[in-house]
């Protein structure tokens, strides 16, 4: 049969130009239908001398901000409220933070990170020609962290340089401390005190083990998540992949939410946690603050590694 060969490669025939975006018959020679992006170098000193450097830092300050002045706000609202039929409860600081990750990602995203081209109809110059199909592209970009378990994460992954990565842990803890300072000021300062200011601590009932765990499972969703909405491979396989991003990043925050409320008031963020910490400035917020930094970046390191060497699988690909 003509063009059998063809027919036993995946979804291919005859016809490349008819197969979906992404399978073998519209694929490189080789046979691989996307490109990994190329890992960020450690140090890049031309990324000092750019305004797109300083930009991207200056993003993830308002984003953070925006992130806290929001999220405490709502967290306020629930801790002082007379009952609980006249609030959100926890579902709605759930809802709070998951929601406005998906909103800032969704705005940020495309400014605080590098773009990535992902080629998945690169076809060779014999089939470019004869079927007169132009190359398309995916942009997929590594931005809107505003956490900095998120940014330790992508560094691990060599998504961004040591430089930027500190850049934007550094913005993103001062936005953080921004957000929790404007909420203080609209709360007052005795009232904000005796709410306890949207602190992260361990509950009562609970060990510091508990909380650490806690917050190494709720960052390892989260970085994982993270990690699967931005992979080279399923973006350029599935056009609506890019577009949704936000979203399963935002979800996998509100879970986080509703599961570890109890235990830590969620961290999942040391940004967050440490600019509620400074604002409220007592021994609550700073006793078991350690955890909120440890917790996720041992999260963040976990979900990097599972992701490239077992899902990804990328060390130990022949090149």
């Amino acid at each position: 049969m003509e063009g059998k060969e063809q027919d036993v490669s995946l979804g291919a025939n005859k016809f490349p130009e008819r197969q979906p975006i992404g399978t073998a018959a519209q694929s490189q020679d080789d046979g691989k239908d996307y490109q990994e992006p190329a890992p960020a170098p450690l140090v890049d000193p031309t990324e000092f001398t750019s305004w797109s450097f300083y930009r991207a830092g200056i993003a993830e300050f308002v984003a953070t901000f925006l992130f806290l002045y929001i999220t405490v706000l709502t967290v306020m609202g629930v801790a002082g409220a007379k009952s609980k039929c006249s609030t959100v409860g926890i579902q709605g600081i759930a809802w709070a933070f998951g929601g406005m990750i998906f909103a800032l990602v969704y705005c940020t995203a495309g400014i605080s990170g590098p773009f990535f081209s992902l080629s998945f109809l690169n076809f060779s110059k014999a089939r470019k020609k004869k079927y007169k199909v132009k190359q398309r592209c995916l942009f997929v970009c590594v931005g809107g962290h505003i956490n900095p378990a998120v940014t330790f994460g992508l560094f691990l992954a060599r998504k961004l340089s040591l430089p930027r990565a500190i850049f934007y842990i550094v913005m993103q803890c001062l936005g953080a401390i921004c957000g929790a300072g404007v909420v203080k000021g609209f709360e007052g300062k005795t009232k904000y005190g005796t709410l306890n200011g949207g602190a992260n601590f361990v509950a009562p009932g609970y060990t510091k083990g508990d909380g650490l765990g806690a917050e190494i499972v709720g960052t390892f969703v989260l970085v994982y998540t993270v990690f699967s909405a931005t992979d080279a491979k399923r973006n350029a396989r599935d056009s609506h992949v890019p577009i949704l991003a936000p979203l399963p990043i935002g979800f996998a925050v509100f879970l986080v939410h509703l599961a570890t409320i109890p235990i830590t008031g969620t961290g999942i963020n040391p940004a967050r946690s440490l600019g509620a910490a400074i604002i409220f400035n007592k021994d609550l917020g700073w006793d078991d603050h350690w955890i909120f930094w440890v917790g996720p970046f041992i999260g963040a390191a976990l979900a990097a590694l599972y992701h490239q060497v077992v899902i990804r699988a990328i060390p130990f690909k022949s090149k």
